[in-house]
């Protein structure tokens, strides 16, 4: 039984397909834009085709960008030698937070998986080796700590190696304010790898 309009269940299901609404919240968002005045409606409407329209990828790096190159690869104070490899432009946002990385970026757009047909061919690593230069000093993967993003750190190394670049990778380990007890064993595998003197 239908308890809403073709209209409304219709966008429902458009707001269902982003990445972590569930129907419950979808519903929510729904209901919630239904009850806005038609001005902001409309406002939130041409930010979507707006962003949609003008946003593309930086040239350089890959992230996300309305001019080329992106504001991180055009500033002059950035440290242009060290090049921080990640596997999406939301990664970047992460990265900047914590205002510890001076350097650039490098956005692979996602990583490899043999398990869902994506091989090295199918994200940005020609790109990264193309910006290898004798001014790029150290090459730091960022990847994601999952089984896809320490094989994609793998190759990069395997990739870059050869050509005298250093490579290194973000340490892994327990969270600060993590309690061992419920730590799994691929964690502390990677905490007690990663130890340094103190």
């Amino acid at each position: 039984m239908d308890f809403y309009p073709v209209a409304i269940e219709k966008l429902i299901e458009e707001f269902a397909k982003l990445p972590g609404v569930g129907h419950k919240t979808a519903q929510r968002l729904t209901l919630h834009i239904l009850n806005l005045p038609k001005e902001e409606v409309e406002e939130f409407s041409n930010a979507l085709v707006q962003a949609r329209g003008t946003i593309k990828y930086c040239s350089v790096c890959g992230n996300y960008t309305d001019s080329d190159p992106c504001a991180i690869c055009s500033n002059p104070n950035r440290e242009k030698g060290v090049i921080c490899v990640i596997e999406q432009p939301k990664d970047i946002m992460t990265m900047e937070k914590i205002k510890e990385f001076n350097g650039v970026y490098h956005v692979l757009h996602g990583n490899i998986s043999p398990m869902q047909g994506r091989g090295p061919q199918d994200i940005r690593i020609r790109e990264l080796v193309a910006r290898m230069s004798p001014e790029v000093k150290e090459v730091i993967v960022a990847t994601n700590p999952t089984i896809e993003g320490e094989a994609t750190a793998m190759y990069i190394s395997r990739i870059l190696k050869p050509l005298d670049m250093k490579v290194t990778r973000i340490a892994s380990g327990i969270p600060v304010g993590g309690d061992l007890e419920y730590a799994d064993e691929v964690t502390l595998s990677k905490a007690l790898e990663g130890r340094k003197e103190i």
